[in-house]
């Protein structure tokens, strides 16, 4: 009734056991342990222990296996007790645990060794690291060792434990990894002030951390570096410089994985100008606009000057982004102006004003005072100054009167009342804003009656000009006279003369200018109205005339130089000698270049420049320049009529001498033929050139000292076909051996084509190396004929073919039979169809017994058997079949068959002797192989004697019988395997002929 109270622990060691029991009351002497395996019989492991011992430690055992354990204690007076209980070692975890995403956000793969021992199964635990929640849980059979988890989060860390589990019992190993990170998209980035920039993004949940990097694109350094943790969509970056453009860049990371995302730039606002101002600068009619810098960058200002009080815009001008001023020079005088500076920082601008500001104006010109004839009236009249009015003042030279105002647009005033004869003088001033501008001063008398018939001409000359009049029929003591320049109606110089003269020359003067010359009769100090002629100086001809070519775009640049004097406007005319038609233009007199666009180009063209000044012209020599050719258009290379032939043909666009045909070959690039041919020729033929060649082509177009080239065109020549083309059948295989020799010339290779007869398939293309002259066509048809085609590839074009046909072998019949149907003179043969075509089959049937070939049958090519009829019984055949296709043949192996033999004939018995029996018989038909004699007791049936005879045998004598005694006699024919029997026939040896009769 004692217990041992055994129990089993493994203190987590997966290859040992620990036995521990409870010693007895009485002791024990010794114990013996024994462990084996559930399921088998004998023990795998003993062990003892001695007195006082109460546990033992198996070792060496086999992971995760359930095992029986049976302690036995020997108490005194060999007594025994003993107790068996089961236990399982642990399972030993796996190895070499791994978790990877291979760069994928949504998924990670587990994989794993199998530890040693045995196991139920596996147990899978995936936890989401930052939440620590479980995120998938499932069991495995043993044999795996890899495992998909998909359907996760991106850019997080996970956890897996894997568990080896065997009954209760399990041991586990973890591994933590991250899933590869995605990447945010819809990068925004846009100001948000001149100091800050707003960035936003969308898909940012799949990083574990965002990493932004601001940098400073002007200083080329990095302004901000900030990470966030997942989640964040946007971010506002402030205390940045305004006006400056900056750039972006998002990375996610998730462990270690990092992903580079999207970039952007944007621009901070720039800051408007502060203190824009318009003021007089030191030279005339110009204004200077100043401003104080704004803090931040900029690329550059715009400065727009506006006109008059609705702000025209006149003039724009950019400066440097350091600028603080700019100067407007060449302003209309007498103007208001104000200004805008504009700041421009990217896409972005920001503007200010100035107040308005004027130009000082300028005095009238062509100020005149007359009397129109009248000695009691004075006409002043001046041109139209620009300003806001004018300030008039008139009087004796001695005796001023007041001033007097008048607005813009009044150019003339008539002062009445005057005294004849007396010198008055006239002043004019123009009023803008607060400026006047200096007086313009001019005097003259009340007239005396004036001179008649003054004229004044240049008579040919560029310098001066001769007046003339006739003497006023009232008496004079004088003429005198005032040359003014008639534009601006300036004074050039005074002629005074005496009564008896009536003309004048006036010399220094400049070329194409307009004059008036006012002359009046002088009567003490009394002046006639004045008689007043204009006529113009003759010009001089433009100078330095040339013309120049501009390629973009196509068209011709006059230029000349101005002459000394005057010009109204200068006229150009331009024409060639191969256009009838010609260009007329007229140009101002401060324009000194002009651009002829629309021209044909390629074209020689002529220039002269003319200068007007009034009625008068005077020309320059002729100037001549070619605008450029066109390159040519659409330029091909085909082949030629020939192998050894290009045909080169273009489009012409215009214009050009001749064209220059360069031709190369096209891997080495070296000029090998140039021809030149004349304008209108678009094609052009290239002979002996190699076949199958490769060209290059480049046509140079040429007009005057101009060149230029068309895009270069690529061409082949068409390759020769290969020589002696054959092709035959490979015997041990159904394949064609396809064989040729090289043509002359180049190739890219050789196409070849099979096309089977009668048959709808497309033909079976093959291609070989250029080098090749031969290759063998594997896997057709046994039996068939193809038609072989070959070319010979170069580019896309192809030679002219080849053909040859030839036949693959016949395949040979299979499973050939030759059957005996029962018959003596008839054999039945059949045989499978092989595959592929012939064109009949050829079926010999031999005799072996006579060696010599007794029929032979042509069937056609579907015919799958025949029956041998008329044969000779008891006879050996061998059939061959055979798959005739032209000339070529397959044979099948050679069967054998007998033809049953006739049963012997006229079989006879007699008993020459008391214990002798004669059989005698006849050969049936062409007899047999050999023939089988058997002797039986009729009596009891016995057999008594067997013998096997030739063929030629007729006769056989049995021996050694027991005297009048009644036998029975069987004799059979036999070929091969086939007998036939004669009917029994019965008789007695000789001492029984008396009964029997």
């Amino acid at each position: 009734g004692t217990l041992l109270n055994v129990s089993v622990s493994n203190h987590g060691r997966s290859d040992s056991l620990l036995v521990s029991w409870d010693e007895p009351e009485e002791g024990a002497n010794e114990y013996s342990l024994a462990l084996s395996s559930l399921g088998s019989g004998g023990p795998l492991k003993n062990g003892s222990a001695g007195p006082n011992t109460t546990s033992f430690w198996f070792h060496g055992l086999t992971p995760g296996t359930r095992y029986k354990i049976k302690v036995t204690a020997t108490l005194a007076c060999m007594e025994t007790i003993s107790q068996t209980i089961t236990a399982q070692t642990s399972p030993s975890p796996v190895h070499n645990l791994s978790l990877s995403s291979g760069g994928s956000s949504a998924s990670l793969r587990a994989t794993w060794a199998h530890g040693p021992g045995q196991r139920d199964g596996y147990g899978l635990a995936l936890y989401h690291s930052d939440s620590q929640a479980l995120v998938r849980n499932v069991s495995i059979p043993p044999s795996a060792s890899t495992f998909l988890f998909d359907g996760l989060l991106a850019g997080s860390e996970y956890a897996l434990k894997v568990s080896t589990l065997t009954g209760s019992s399990q041991a586990s190993t973890s591994v933590h990894q991250w899933t590869a990170p995605s990447i945010p998209t819809q990068l925004r980035l846009s100001p948000g002030s001149s100091t800050s920039l707003v960035a936003s993004w969308a898909g940012a949940a799949g990083a574990a951390w965002l990493h932004l990097e601001l940098r400073n694109l002007l200083t080329q350094t990095v302004t901000t570096t900030l990470s966030a943790r997942r989640g964040l969509t946007s971010y506002t970056f402030q205390h940045l410089h305004p006006g400056t453009h900056y750039w972006l860049g998002l990375s996610a990371t998730a462990g270690s994985y990092t992903a580079v995302g999207p970039n952007a730039t944007a621009w901070t606002y720039p800051l408007s100008p502060g203190n824009v101002t318009l003021s007089s600068a030191e030279e005339q009619s110009s204004l200077q606009a100043r401003w104080s810098i704004p803090v931040g960058h900029r690329d550059f200002y715009l400065v727009t000057l506006r006109e008059g009080e609705d702000g025209v815009p006149t003039r724009n001008i950019s400066v440097g982004g350091d600028n603080g001023h700019v100067t407007f020079h060449g302003l209309s005088p007498g103007k208001q102006y104000s200004v805008q500076v504009t700041v421009v920082a990217g896409p972005y601008q920001a503007s200010a004003f100035s107040t308005a500001a004027w130009t000082e104006p300028l005095a009238p010109s062509g100020v005149s005072l007359s009397s129109q004839g009248s000695p009691h009236s004075l006409l002043a009249s001046w041109e139209e100054a620009v300003g806001e009015g004018y300030l008039l003042a008139l009087g004796p030279a001695e005796h001023p009167v007041k001033n007097s105002s008048l607005l813009r647009g009044v150019t003339s005033f008539t002062y009445e009342g005057l005294h004849p004869g007396t010198l008055y003088t006239f002043e004019v001033s123009t009023v803008a804003g607060p400026y006047t501008s200096s007086p313009q001063c001019i005097s003259n008398w009340t007239y005396p009656l004036p001179p008649e018939q003054l004229t004044l001409s240049n008579g040919g000359h560029s310098t001066s000009l001769q007046a003339s009049w006739r003497a006023t029929s009232s008496g004079s003591t004088g003429y005198t006279g005032t040359l003014l320049e008639t534009k601006s109606q300036q004074w050039v110089r005074n002629v005074t003369v005496g009564n008896d003269w009536t003309n004048v020359t006036l010399e220094d003067l400049v070329p194409g200018r307009q004059y008036t010359l006012e002359v009046a009769a002088v009567a003490g100090p009394y002046r006639s109205p004045v008689q007043s002629a204009t006529d113009w100086t003759y010009p001089l001809a433009p100078a330095g005339v040339t013309l120049t070519n501009t390629r973009r775009p196509l068209g011709l640049s006059a230029f000349w130089d101005k002459a000394a004097g005057d010009v109204d406007q200068f006229h150009l005319q331009l024409y060639s000698k191969s256009h009838a038609a010609q260009r007329n233009i007229s140009v101002g007199p401060n324009t000194h270049n002009f651009t002829f666009l629309g021209l044909s180009p390629g074209t020689q063209y002529f220039l002269k420049v003319t200068v007007l000044s009034g009625p008068y012209r005077s020309s320059s020599h002729f100037a001549t320049e070619w605008t450029y050719p066109l390159s040519l258009a659409n330029v091909s290379v085909q082949p030629g009529q020939r192998p050894q032939e290009l045909h080169v043909s273009w489009v012409e666009s215009g214009g050009g001498r001749d064209h220059l045909v360069q031709l190369s070959v096209a891997e080495s690039l070296s000029i090998i033929r140039n021809v030149s041919v004349p304008r209108g020729v678009t094609q052009l033929d290239l002979e002996g050139l190699v076949p199958g060649s490769r060209y290059r082509v480049e046509i140079i177009s040429q007009a005057g000292p101009h060149r230029i080239s068309s895009q270069t065109a690529i061409g082949y020549t068409v390759p020769l076909p290969p020589r002696s083309l054959s092709a035959s059948p490979v015997s041990t295989a159904w394949a064609l051996a396809v064989n040729w020799e090289t043509a002359p010339g180049q190739r890219d290779g050789y196409l070849l084509s099979l096309l089977e007869e009668g048959s709808s398939a497309p033909p079976r293309n093959l291609e070989a190396g250029k080098d090749s002259t031969n290759v063998t066509v594997p896997q057709l048809e046994p039996g068939t004929c193809y038609l072989v085609g070959i070319w010979a590839v170069a580019g896309p074009y192809r030679s002219l073919p080849k053909n040859v046909t030839s036949c693959t072998v016949p395949a040979a019949p299979t499973n050939l039979s030759l059957m005996n149907p029962g018959s003596s003179s008839e054999l039945y043969t059949s045989w499978n169809k092989p595959p592929g075509r012939r064109d009949h089959y050829r079926i010999t049937l031999y005799s072996l017994s006579t060696q010599s070939r007794v029929q032979v049958q042509t069937l056609s090519p579907d015919a799958q058997n025949i029956t041998w009829t008329h044969l000779e019984s008891g006879r050996r055949f061998a059939v061959q079949v055979t798959a005739v296709k032209g000339s070529l043949e397959a044979s099948s192996i050679n069967v054998t068959q007998w033809t049953h033999p006739l049963a012997p004939a006229n079989l006879t018995l007699g008993s020459p002797s008391a214990s002798v029996l004669l059989a005698s018989w006849a050969a049936a038909g062409h007899g047999a192989e050999g023939f089988v004699v058997d002797v039986y007791d009729t009596a009891s049936g016995t057999h008594v004697g067997h013998t096997v005879l030739g063929g030629n045998a007729r006769s056989h004598i049995f021996r050694s019988l027991r005297p009048g005694t009644l036998y029975s006699v069987a004799v059979r024919a036999t070929a091969g395997p086939f007998h036939t029997s004669a009917p029994n026939l019965t008789h007695c040896t000789r001492e029984c002929d008396a009964l029997l009769s």
